[in-house]
């Protein structure tokens, strides 16, 4: 943006791309996910969230580079995770994590769901409700909180663990 003129200056025709619902990303996408293997989670989050396409060379290295997210500090991934989950699409990006292979050995936590939820509707349905439940909030200005999601996700398991300790005495 030029403050002189109040004009947008688009050195990379990022208006058509928007007017396209398209994302590309700015110079190599390899050599972008390599300085910053983050980048691909934020660019999965930003189509899951606006409901864009991402533009075939940026995602043409997305399942291949995927295994740099390992070097990542757990920190950094948990935080991602918390953007993917309470930003308002957590849905929606979880439908992308798993189009795109980052379902499974990227976020412990969610490893955790998507094993639990294997051949189990009733759970799948239960996380599945505070998700939706937690973009509704979002989506309107109320407050949410990662505990909720963590208790719902692990709810199942904690359970189980109880009911076997309470049977046992």
């Amino acid at each position: 943006y030029d403050p002189s003129t109040q004009t947008v200056v688009d050195y990379h025709g990022g208006i058509a791309d928007s007017k396209a619902k398209l994302l590309r990303m700015i110079g190599d996408p390899e050599t972008r996910y390599r300085e910053d293997p983050v980048r691909i989670i934020r660019v999965l989050r930003f189509a899951a969230k606006m409901g864009y396409k991402i533009e075939p060379k940026t995602e043409a290295p997305i399942r291949k580079m995927k295994a740099l997210l390992a070097n990542v500090p757990a920190s950094r991934l948990f935080d991602e995770m918390i953007k993917l989950l309470q930003t308002g699409h957590s849905l929606a990006s979880l439908e992308v994590l798993k189009k795109y292979g980052l379902d499974r050995d990227t976020f412990p936590i969610l490893d955790a769901h998507f094993q639990g939820i294997a051949g189990d509707p009733k759970r799948e349905a239960f996380v599945n409700r505070a998700l939706a439940d937690t973009d509704r909030r979002v989506n309107e200005g109320k407050p949410v909180a990662p505990s909720f999601l963590m208790a719902c996700i692990f709810w199942h398991e904690v359970a189980q663990r109880w009911k076997g300790l309470r049977d046992q005495g």
